[in-house]
C-alpha cells in the first residue's frame, strides 16, 4: 500500500471526496429501501365479485355516447415535435466559427453578442487547460465567481470537481481540460434556457474539434443533452460509455447537484471509476 493510500485509509477515507463510513452509510440506506419497499397495491379478494355491476347501456344511449379519438404513438410524437421551439440557427455564423483556429476561437468568444447574456457578463469564460490534453470535462454555464475571474470551477462546485478528478489521478491544467457549454453567466445562475445553449453550442462544437480529446468527461445536466442530443434525465444514462462522434463520453452529475445531494456522491465515484478505465484504454491504445 502505498503512503497517500495508507494515510487515506487511517483516516478513514476513500475518495479525497467522500467519507468510507458515509459511503458504508448510504449503502446500507439504499439496501434498507430496497427491502422495504412496499409491494405495489393489489385489489382483495373477493373485491370484484362483489362489485356493484353497471348496467348495459340500451342501444339509444349507446348511440349518445360521444366519439373519443385515442391519439397514437405518430400524433404524439408530432404534437409534441410541434411544441418545440424553433430556434433560428445563423448558419453563416456557425460555418464561420467551425473554420476558426484555437487563437481565432478565443477571440470569438471573448467577443460574442449572440444572445442577450453579453450584456449582463463580467466576461466570457473560454476554458482552462492545455489545448492537447486527453480529457475535456464540459459543465454547464459559470457562476458568479466563475464569471468574475474568468475560469470554469473554480467555486465550491470546481473544489469538488478537482477533488474528483484527483481521485482518479487526474488533475485541471494538465492533462485535462474545463470548458462549459455556455460562455456566458447567466443572470443569478438560472438554468440555461434553449436559445442560449443553441448559439453556443457551434463554438462548444469547435472547440471540442481543436481539442481532439481522448475521452469527454460531460457534468451535468445540460452537458449531457447537449453532446449527447437526448432529453434522457442523467440517472438513465450513467454506468455506460456514450459517443460523441467518434469520443466516447462519460456522463454524471454536477458537482454543484453534488454538494446539495451527498448521497449521489457515491453513485459520481462509480460514475469517475468509469471514466478512469476509458481514460486508461485509451492512451494504452495510443
Amino acid at each position: 500500500m502505498s503512503l497517500r493510500a495508507r494515510a487515506l485509509d487511517a483516516l478513514g477515507l476513500g475518495p479525497l471526496w467522500v467519507r468510507r463510513t458515509r459511503l458504508a452509510e448510504i449503502e446500507a440506506a439504499n439496501a434498507a429501501a430496497v427491502h422495504d419497499a412496499p409491494a405495489a397495491e393489489a385489489p382483495a379478494p373477493g373485491a370484484a365479485a362483489t362489485a356493484t355491476p353497471v348496467a348495459e347501456p340500451t342501444p339509444a344511449k349507446r348511440s349518445m355516447a360521444p366519439v373519443v379519438v385515442v391519439p397514437t404513438p405518430a400524433s404524439k410524437a408530432a404534437a409534441a415535435a410541434a411544441a418545440k421551439p424553433v430556434i433560428p440557427i445563423d448558419d453563416e455564423r456557425a460555418a464561420r466559427i467551425a473554420a476558426l483556429d484555437w487563437n481565432g476561437l478565443q477571440q470569438e468568444v471573448a467577443q460574442c453578442t449572440a444572445c442577450s447574456l453579453c450584456q449582463s457578463r463580467t466576461q466570457t469564460v473560454f476554458g482552462v487547460g492545455q489545448p492537447a490534453a486527453d480529457v475535456l470535462v464540459v459543465g454547464e454555464a459559470p457562476g458568479a465567481e466563475e464569471d468574475k475571474r474568468g475560469e470554469p470551477f473554480v467555486g465550491a462546485a470546481g473544489k469538488l470537481l478537482d477533488s474528483m478528478l484527483a481521485a482518479v489521478g487526474e488533475k485541471r491544467g494538465e492533462q485535462v481540460f474545463i470548458a462549459n457549454v455556455l460562455k456566458c453567466r447567466p443572470p443569478g445562475n438560472r438554468n440555461p434556457t434553449v436559445e442560449e445553449v443553441a448559439h453556443c453550442a457551434p463554438l462548444l462544437r469547435r472547440q471540442i474539434e481543436l481539442l481532439q480529446p481522448k475521452v469527454i468527461f460531460a457534468s451535468g445536466r445540460f452537458a449531457i443533452q447537449t453532446l449527447l442530443e437526448t432529453d434522457a434525465p442523467v440517472g438513465a444514462l450513467r454506468g455506460k460509455v456514450h459517443q460523441y462522434k467518434a469520443t466516447p463520453v462519460v456522463v454524471s452529475y454536477h458537482p454543484a447537484y453534488l454538494l446539495r445531494n451527498l448521497p449521489d456522491k457515491a453513485k459520481a465515484w462509480r460514475d469517475l471509476l468509469l471514466l478512469q478505465q476509458e481514460i486508461r484504454r485509451h492512451r494504452a491504445a495510443g
